[in-house]
Protein backbone atom coordinates (compact mmCIF):
# COMPACT_ATOMS: atom_id res chain seq x y z
CA UNK A 1 0.00 0.00 0.00
CA UNK A 2 2.77 2.74 0.38
CA UNK A 3 3.92 1.72 -2.71
CA UNK A 4 1.05 2.63 -4.45
CA UNK A 5 0.64 5.78 -2.50
CA UNK A 6 4.26 6.82 -3.14
CA UNK A 7 4.05 5.93 -6.71
CA UNK A 8 0.50 7.99 -6.74
CA UNK A 9 2.47 11.09 -5.14
CA UNK A 10 5.06 11.40 -7.72
CA UNK A 11 1.85 11.14 -10.34
CA UNK A 12 0.28 13.52 -8.80
CA UNK A 13 3.28 15.99 -8.61
CA UNK A 14 3.87 15.45 -12.22
CA UNK A 15 0.39 15.95 -13.13
CA UNK A 16 0.16 19.56 -10.97
CA UNK A 17 3.37 20.70 -12.72
CA UNK A 18 2.26 20.12 -16.48
CA UNK A 19 -1.17 22.17 -14.96
CA UNK A 20 0.91 24.87 -13.83
CA UNK A 21 2.99 25.63 -17.00
CA UNK A 22 -0.28 25.21 -19.00
CA UNK A 23 -2.22 27.41 -16.86
CA UNK A 24 -4.83 25.39 -15.99
CA UNK A 25 -6.66 24.99 -12.29
CA UNK A 26 -4.82 22.53 -10.25
CA UNK A 27 -8.18 21.53 -8.60
CA UNK A 28 -10.92 19.72 -10.71
CA UNK A 29 -13.76 19.44 -8.08
CA UNK A 30 -16.23 17.89 -10.97
CA UNK A 31 -13.43 15.37 -11.79
CA UNK A 32 -12.96 14.43 -8.37
CA UNK A 33 -16.91 14.18 -7.52
CA UNK A 34 -16.78 12.12 -10.92
CA UNK A 35 -14.47 9.28 -9.93
CA UNK A 36 -16.18 8.77 -6.48
CA UNK A 37 -18.92 7.90 -8.21
CA UNK A 38 -17.23 5.44 -10.30
CA UNK A 39 -15.31 4.17 -7.51
CA UNK A 40 -18.79 3.88 -5.62
CA UNK A 41 -20.33 2.09 -8.49
CA UNK A 42 -17.52 -0.77 -8.52
CA UNK A 43 -17.52 -1.52 -5.10
CA UNK A 44 -18.57 -4.78 -3.87
CA UNK A 45 -18.47 -4.55 -0.53
CA UNK A 46 -18.63 -5.11 2.73
CA UNK A 47 -17.31 -1.13 2.23
CA UNK A 48 -19.93 1.40 2.55
CA UNK A 49 -20.37 4.21 0.08
CA UNK A 50 -19.56 6.28 2.75
CA UNK A 51 -16.41 4.62 4.56
CA UNK A 52 -15.21 4.65 0.22
CA UNK A 53 -15.84 8.40 0.16
CA UNK A 54 -14.07 8.29 3.39
CA UNK A 55 -11.05 6.81 2.36
CA UNK A 56 -10.96 8.46 -1.39
CA UNK A 57 -11.30 12.16 0.81
CA UNK A 58 -8.13 11.25 3.10
CA UNK A 59 -6.27 10.06 0.25
CA UNK A 60 -6.74 12.68 -1.97
CA UNK A 61 -6.46 15.42 0.73
CA UNK A 62 -3.15 14.12 1.45
CA UNK A 63 -1.87 13.58 -1.86
CA UNK A 64 -3.05 18.10 -1.97
CA UNK A 65 -0.95 18.56 1.06
CA UNK A 66 2.35 16.98 0.24
CA UNK A 67 2.47 18.78 -3.32
CA UNK A 68 2.20 21.54 -1.66
CA UNK A 69 4.23 21.44 1.06
CA UNK A 70 7.80 22.74 0.64
CA UNK A 71 10.77 20.48 0.53
CA UNK A 72 13.86 20.97 2.72
CA UNK A 73 17.37 19.36 1.94
CA UNK A 74 18.58 20.83 4.91
CA UNK A 75 17.09 23.07 7.98
CA UNK A 76 17.51 26.77 7.67
CA UNK A 77 19.77 28.55 9.85
CA UNK A 78 18.24 29.68 13.39
CA UNK A 79 18.54 33.63 13.28
CA UNK A 80 20.17 35.17 15.78
CA UNK A 81 18.54 36.12 19.05
CA UNK A 82 17.88 39.74 19.28
CA UNK A 83 19.54 40.40 22.73
CA UNK A 84 21.53 37.77 25.42
CA UNK A 85 19.93 38.80 28.54
CA UNK A 86 15.72 39.49 28.92
CA UNK A 87 14.58 40.64 32.50
CA UNK A 88 10.41 40.23 32.15
CA UNK A 89 8.45 42.14 35.86
CA UNK A 90 4.64 40.71 36.07
CA UNK A 91 4.47 37.32 35.48
CA UNK A 92 0.87 37.55 34.18
CA UNK A 93 -0.74 36.76 30.77
CA UNK A 94 1.71 38.76 28.47
CA UNK A 95 4.75 38.74 30.89
CA UNK A 96 4.75 35.23 30.99
CA UNK A 97 3.99 34.98 27.18
CA UNK A 98 6.70 37.67 26.27
CA UNK A 99 9.50 35.31 28.25
CA UNK A 100 7.79 32.31 26.89
CA UNK A 101 7.95 33.91 23.10
CA UNK A 102 11.82 35.39 23.72
CA UNK A 103 13.11 31.34 24.86
CA UNK A 104 11.45 30.47 21.34
CA UNK A 105 13.38 33.04 19.70
CA UNK A 106 16.95 31.48 21.04
CA UNK A 107 17.14 34.58 24.12
CA UNK A 108 20.17 32.62 25.99
CA UNK A 109 19.02 34.15 29.84
CA UNK A 110 15.28 34.99 31.01
CA UNK A 111 14.73 35.92 34.56
CA UNK A 112 11.56 37.15 35.71
CA UNK A 113 10.17 38.62 39.03
CA UNK A 114 6.31 38.98 40.23
CA UNK A 115 5.25 40.84 43.27
CA UNK A 116 3.07 37.65 43.81
CA UNK A 117 5.67 35.32 45.34
CA UNK A 118 3.59 31.98 44.29
CA UNK A 119 2.92 32.82 41.04
CA UNK A 120 4.75 29.70 39.26
CA UNK A 121 6.04 31.85 36.33
CA UNK A 122 8.25 33.98 37.98
CA UNK A 123 12.16 32.54 39.16
CA UNK A 124 13.94 35.73 40.85
CA UNK A 125 13.53 36.27 44.34
CA UNK A 126 13.26 40.48 43.73
CA UNK A 127 12.77 42.51 41.17
CA UNK A 128 16.85 44.00 41.55
CA UNK A 129 18.33 40.39 41.24
CA UNK A 130 15.82 40.03 37.77
CA UNK A 131 16.80 43.00 36.54
CA UNK A 132 20.43 43.95 37.74
CA UNK A 133 22.43 42.48 34.07
CA UNK A 134 19.60 42.42 31.79
CA UNK A 135 20.06 44.30 28.31
CA UNK A 136 16.36 44.68 27.93
CA UNK A 137 13.66 44.77 30.81
CA UNK A 138 10.11 44.02 29.61
CA UNK A 139 7.82 45.53 32.71
CA UNK A 140 4.08 43.65 32.34
CA UNK A 141 2.35 45.02 35.33
CA UNK A 142 -1.27 46.42 35.74
CA UNK A 143 -1.21 50.18 33.95
CA UNK A 144 -2.02 51.75 38.06
CA UNK A 145 1.64 50.07 39.12
CA UNK A 146 3.26 51.04 35.69
CA UNK A 147 5.18 53.89 36.59
CA UNK A 148 6.49 52.76 39.67
CA UNK A 149 7.58 49.43 38.20
CA UNK A 150 9.14 51.59 34.97
CA UNK A 151 10.76 53.52 37.65
CA UNK A 152 12.31 50.60 39.78
CA UNK A 153 13.16 48.97 36.92
CA UNK A 154 15.21 51.70 35.49
CA UNK A 155 17.08 52.23 38.97
CA UNK A 156 18.11 48.54 39.15
CA UNK A 157 19.49 48.24 36.04
CA UNK A 158 21.75 49.94 33.46
CA UNK A 159 20.27 48.44 30.53
CA UNK A 160 16.79 49.13 28.16
CA UNK A 161 13.45 49.17 30.06
CA UNK A 162 10.09 48.61 27.51
CA UNK A 163 6.32 48.15 29.29
CA UNK A 164 3.33 46.65 27.76
CA UNK A 165 1.17 48.94 29.35
CA UNK A 166 -2.59 49.62 27.14
CA UNK A 167 -2.28 53.03 28.33
CA UNK A 168 0.67 55.11 27.26
CA UNK A 169 0.60 59.41 28.53
CA UNK A 170 0.76 58.05 32.31
CA UNK A 171 4.04 56.66 31.60
CA UNK A 172 5.55 59.21 29.48
CA UNK A 173 6.22 61.13 32.48
CA UNK A 174 9.09 58.65 32.77
CA UNK A 175 11.86 61.07 31.46
CA UNK A 176 14.75 58.44 30.50
CA UNK A 177 17.06 58.11 27.67
CA UNK A 178 16.56 53.86 28.23
CA UNK A 179 12.98 53.73 28.50
CA UNK A 180 10.56 52.83 25.49
CA UNK A 181 7.26 52.45 26.06
CA UNK A 182 5.22 50.15 24.18
CA UNK A 183 1.73 47.85 23.98
CA UNK A 184 1.62 44.56 22.08
CA UNK A 185 -2.40 44.45 20.78
CA UNK A 186 -2.16 40.45 22.47
CA UNK A 187 -3.88 39.18 24.94
CA UNK A 188 -7.27 37.52 26.12
CA UNK A 189 -10.35 38.35 28.16
CA UNK A 190 -8.61 36.08 30.99
CA UNK A 191 -5.13 36.34 31.80
CA UNK A 192 -2.57 34.10 34.02
CA UNK A 193 0.39 32.57 32.96
CA UNK A 194 -1.67 29.22 32.93
CA UNK A 195 -2.77 30.79 29.64
CA UNK A 196 0.64 32.20 28.13
CA UNK A 197 2.00 31.13 25.12
CA UNK A 198 5.25 31.78 23.16
CA UNK A 199 3.02 32.28 20.06
CA UNK A 200 0.59 34.98 21.47
CA UNK A 201 2.74 37.59 19.31
CA UNK A 202 2.73 36.05 16.26
CA UNK A 203 1.58 38.64 13.57
CA UNK A 204 0.58 41.56 16.29
CA UNK A 205 1.46 44.89 16.21
CA UNK A 206 2.82 46.20 18.95
CA UNK A 207 2.81 49.70 19.40
CA UNK A 208 5.97 52.21 20.31
CA UNK A 209 5.69 55.98 22.33
CA UNK A 210 9.10 57.02 22.72
CA UNK A 211 9.65 59.91 24.59
CA UNK A 212 11.63 62.98 22.78
CA UNK A 213 14.62 61.96 24.98
CA UNK A 214 14.50 58.20 24.15
CA UNK A 215 18.01 57.01 23.06
CA UNK A 216 17.93 56.30 19.55
CA UNK A 217 19.81 52.90 19.94
CA UNK A 218 17.38 52.09 22.58
CA UNK A 219 14.52 52.50 20.42
CA UNK A 220 16.12 49.71 17.99
CA UNK A 221 16.92 47.18 20.51
CA UNK A 222 13.40 47.15 20.85
CA UNK A 223 12.14 46.97 17.81
CA UNK A 224 14.63 44.06 16.99
CA UNK A 225 12.97 42.30 20.09
CA UNK A 226 9.53 42.91 19.32
CA UNK A 227 10.29 41.62 15.88
CA UNK A 228 12.17 38.49 16.73
CA UNK A 229 8.68 37.56 19.15
CA UNK A 230 7.31 37.61 15.94
CA UNK A 231 5.34 41.01 16.45
CA UNK A 232 5.30 43.83 13.98
CA UNK A 233 6.42 47.12 15.49
CA UNK A 234 4.63 50.48 14.93
CA UNK A 235 5.53 53.88 16.15
CA UNK A 236 3.33 56.43 17.73
CA UNK A 237 2.88 59.18 19.90
CA UNK A 238 2.03 58.47 23.62
CA UNK A 239 -0.94 60.96 23.03
CA UNK A 240 -2.31 59.79 19.83
CA UNK A 241 -2.17 55.88 20.98
CA UNK A 242 -4.22 56.51 23.70
CA UNK A 243 -7.28 58.48 21.28
CA UNK A 244 -6.76 55.41 19.12
CA UNK A 245 -7.22 53.02 21.44
CA UNK A 246 -10.54 54.68 23.40
CA UNK A 247 -12.13 54.22 20.19
CA UNK A 248 -10.93 50.74 18.84
CA UNK A 249 -10.68 49.20 21.85
CA UNK A 250 -11.80 50.90 24.85
CA UNK A 251 -15.24 51.92 23.83
CA UNK A 252 -16.28 48.57 22.92
CA UNK A 253 -15.46 47.09 26.15
CA UNK A 254 -17.51 49.98 27.40
CA UNK A 255 -20.61 49.17 24.83
CA UNK A 256 -20.42 45.71 25.34
CA UNK A 257 -20.72 46.17 29.23
CA UNK A 258 -23.76 48.71 28.84
CA UNK A 259 -25.55 46.32 26.00
CA UNK A 260 -24.90 43.05 28.43
CA UNK A 261 -26.43 45.20 31.39
CA UNK A 262 -29.26 46.35 29.55
CA UNK A 263 -30.62 43.03 28.39
CA UNK A 264 -29.65 41.41 31.68
CA UNK A 265 -32.06 43.91 33.20
CA UNK A 266 -35.00 43.25 30.73
CA UNK A 267 -34.88 40.28 32.59
CA UNK A 268 -34.47 36.06 32.10
CA UNK A 269 -36.78 36.23 28.63
CA UNK A 270 -34.25 38.65 27.44
CA UNK A 271 -31.29 36.02 28.06
CA UNK A 272 -33.02 33.08 26.95
CA UNK A 273 -34.30 34.04 23.75
CA UNK A 274 -31.07 35.90 23.21
CA UNK A 275 -29.71 35.50 19.43
CA UNK A 276 -26.34 34.97 17.52
CA UNK A 277 -25.48 38.71 17.51
CA UNK A 278 -26.21 39.53 21.08
CA UNK A 279 -23.35 36.98 22.01
CA UNK A 280 -21.25 38.10 19.21
CA UNK A 281 -21.62 41.77 20.41
CA UNK A 282 -20.95 41.18 24.11
CA UNK A 283 -17.60 38.70 23.53
CA UNK A 284 -15.96 41.35 25.76
CA UNK A 285 -18.63 42.02 28.02
CA UNK A 286 -17.12 40.85 31.93
CA UNK A 287 -13.53 41.10 30.71
CA UNK A 288 -10.91 40.86 33.16
CA UNK A 289 -12.59 43.36 36.35
CA UNK A 290 -9.07 44.57 38.09
CA UNK A 291 -7.36 44.90 34.44
CA UNK A 292 -10.09 46.96 32.65
CA UNK A 293 -10.98 49.36 35.87
CA UNK A 294 -7.48 50.38 35.46
CA UNK A 295 -7.52 51.68 31.50
CA UNK A 296 -11.34 53.05 32.47
CA UNK A 297 -9.44 55.10 35.22
CA UNK A 298 -6.28 55.87 33.45
CA UNK A 299 -7.66 56.44 29.72
CA UNK A 300 -10.85 57.71 31.37
CA UNK A 301 -10.90 61.36 29.62
CA UNK A 302 -10.46 60.43 26.01
CA UNK A 303 -13.19 57.08 26.64
CA UNK A 304 -15.77 59.63 27.92
CA UNK A 305 -15.15 61.75 25.12
CA UNK A 306 -15.74 58.56 22.60
CA UNK A 307 -18.55 57.95 24.84
CA UNK A 308 -20.23 61.58 24.08
CA UNK A 309 -19.68 61.54 20.44
CA UNK A 310 -21.58 57.87 20.35
CA UNK A 311 -23.89 59.18 22.80
CA UNK A 312 -24.84 62.28 20.55
CA UNK A 313 -25.19 60.16 17.50
CA UNK A 314 -27.40 57.87 19.46
CA UNK A 315 -29.82 60.70 19.78
CA UNK A 316 -30.24 61.58 16.13
CA UNK A 317 -30.93 57.54 16.00
CA UNK A 318 -33.59 58.01 18.43
CA UNK A 319 -34.77 61.04 16.26
CA UNK A 320 -34.81 58.82 13.56
CA UNK A 321 -36.83 55.86 14.62
CA UNK A 322 -39.33 58.12 16.28
CA UNK A 323 -40.06 59.95 13.10
CA UNK A 324 -39.64 56.85 10.80
CA UNK A 325 -36.97 58.24 9.32
CA UNK A 326 -36.26 55.83 6.58
CA UNK A 327 -33.65 57.87 4.04
CA UNK A 328 -31.49 58.05 7.16
CA UNK A 329 -31.22 54.59 8.05
CA UNK A 330 -30.59 53.53 4.35
CA UNK A 331 -27.62 56.52 4.59
CA UNK A 332 -26.40 55.53 8.12
CA UNK A 333 -26.43 51.62 7.46
CA UNK A 334 -24.44 52.71 3.99
CA UNK A 335 -21.86 54.53 5.98
CA UNK A 336 -21.27 51.71 8.52
CA UNK A 337 -20.74 49.15 5.83
CA UNK A 338 -18.44 51.07 3.67
CA UNK A 339 -16.28 51.92 6.99
CA UNK A 340 -16.30 47.99 7.98
CA UNK A 341 -14.71 47.59 4.37
CA UNK A 342 -12.00 49.97 4.96
CA UNK A 343 -11.09 48.20 7.93
CA UNK A 344 -11.48 44.43 6.76
CA UNK A 345 -8.70 45.30 3.68
CA UNK A 346 -6.47 46.35 6.09
CA UNK A 347 -7.22 43.35 8.41
CA UNK A 348 -7.18 40.98 5.66
CA UNK A 349 -4.95 43.21 3.17
CA UNK A 350 -6.98 43.05 0.33
CA UNK A 351 -9.90 45.03 -0.24
CA UNK A 352 -13.20 44.20 1.31
CA UNK A 353 -14.95 43.39 -2.46
CA UNK A 354 -12.56 40.54 -2.81
CA UNK A 355 -13.85 38.69 0.38
CA UNK A 356 -16.65 36.51 -0.01
CA UNK A 357 -18.59 35.45 2.80
CA UNK A 358 -19.61 31.06 2.55
CA UNK A 359 -22.27 30.19 5.24
CA UNK A 360 -22.20 26.29 6.06
CA UNK A 361 -24.44 24.44 8.00
CA UNK A 362 -22.81 22.33 10.19
CA UNK A 363 -24.34 19.90 12.93
CA UNK A 364 -23.44 19.40 16.65
CA UNK A 365 -21.16 16.82 16.11
CA UNK A 366 -17.64 15.95 16.94
CA UNK A 367 -14.97 16.56 13.82
CA UNK A 368 -17.24 18.50 12.20
CA UNK A 369 -14.68 21.75 12.11
CA UNK A 370 -11.51 19.84 11.11
CA UNK A 371 -13.17 18.00 8.28
CA UNK A 372 -13.95 21.69 6.65
CA UNK A 373 -11.06 23.28 7.23
CA UNK A 374 -8.53 20.15 6.20
CA UNK A 375 -10.96 19.82 3.37
CA UNK A 376 -10.04 23.52 2.23
CA UNK A 377 -6.52 23.48 3.27
CA UNK A 378 -5.76 20.40 1.21
CA UNK A 379 -6.74 22.44 -1.77
CA UNK A 380 -4.78 25.71 -0.69
CA UNK A 381 -7.63 27.72 -0.21
CA UNK A 382 -6.67 30.42 3.32
CA UNK A 383 -9.53 31.16 5.50
CA UNK A 384 -9.26 34.79 6.30
CA UNK A 385 -11.50 34.35 9.07
CA UNK A 386 -14.91 32.20 10.31
CA UNK A 387 -17.56 32.93 12.70
CA UNK A 388 -19.34 29.78 14.15
CA UNK A 389 -23.04 30.68 15.47
CA UNK A 390 -24.32 27.98 17.52
CA UNK A 391 -28.32 27.62 17.44
CA UNK A 392 -28.98 24.67 19.33
CA UNK A 393 -28.09 21.40 19.72
CA UNK A 394 -30.82 20.02 17.46
CA UNK A 395 -30.06 22.43 14.65
CA UNK A 396 -26.07 22.79 15.05
CA UNK A 397 -25.00 25.66 14.36
CA UNK A 398 -23.74 28.12 11.35
CA UNK A 399 -20.19 28.03 10.08
CA UNK A 400 -19.59 31.71 8.14
CA UNK A 401 -16.20 31.41 6.42
CA UNK A 402 -14.22 33.86 4.50
CA UNK A 403 -12.24 33.12 1.55
CA UNK A 404 -10.16 35.79 -0.39
CA UNK A 405 -10.96 35.89 -3.95
CA UNK A 406 -14.47 34.77 -6.37
CA UNK A 407 -12.62 31.68 -7.84
CA UNK A 408 -11.42 30.28 -4.86
CA UNK A 409 -14.79 31.01 -3.08
CA UNK A 410 -16.80 29.23 -5.50
CA UNK A 411 -13.96 25.93 -5.25
CA UNK A 412 -14.53 26.39 -2.00
CA UNK A 413 -18.39 26.12 -2.12
CA UNK A 414 -17.89 23.02 -4.77
CA UNK A 415 -15.77 20.97 -2.61
CA UNK A 416 -17.69 21.88 0.33
CA UNK A 417 -20.82 20.27 -0.77
CA UNK A 418 -19.22 17.28 -2.30
CA UNK A 419 -18.53 16.22 1.42
CA UNK A 420 -22.24 16.82 2.19
CA UNK A 421 -22.52 20.35 3.73
CA UNK A 422 -24.61 23.37 2.39
CA UNK A 423 -22.87 26.03 0.81
CA UNK A 424 -24.59 29.09 -0.02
Amino acid sequence: MLDALNRRLELVRRVQAHKQETGQPTIDAKREADLLKELQASNRGPLSERAVEAVFTAVLDVMKRETQAPRRDTPAAPAPAAIERLAVVGTGLVGASVALAAKRSGVPSVRSWDADPANPAADATSLEAAVADAELVVVAVPVSALVSAVRSALAATSGVVTDVGSTKRAVAAVDDSRFVPGHPLAGGSTGGPARASADLFDGATWFLTPLPSTDDAAIALVERFVTSLGAHPARLEAAEHDRLLAFTSHLPHALANLLMRAVGGAGENALGYAGASLREMTRVAGANAAVWADIFVENGDLIADALAAHGSELEEVERALRDGDRAFFERWIAEAAAARDRMLGYAYRTEAKMLNRIRVRIPDTPGVLARITQTLGAAGINIEDFELRHVSPEYGGVLVILIAGADNAELARTLLRREGYSAA
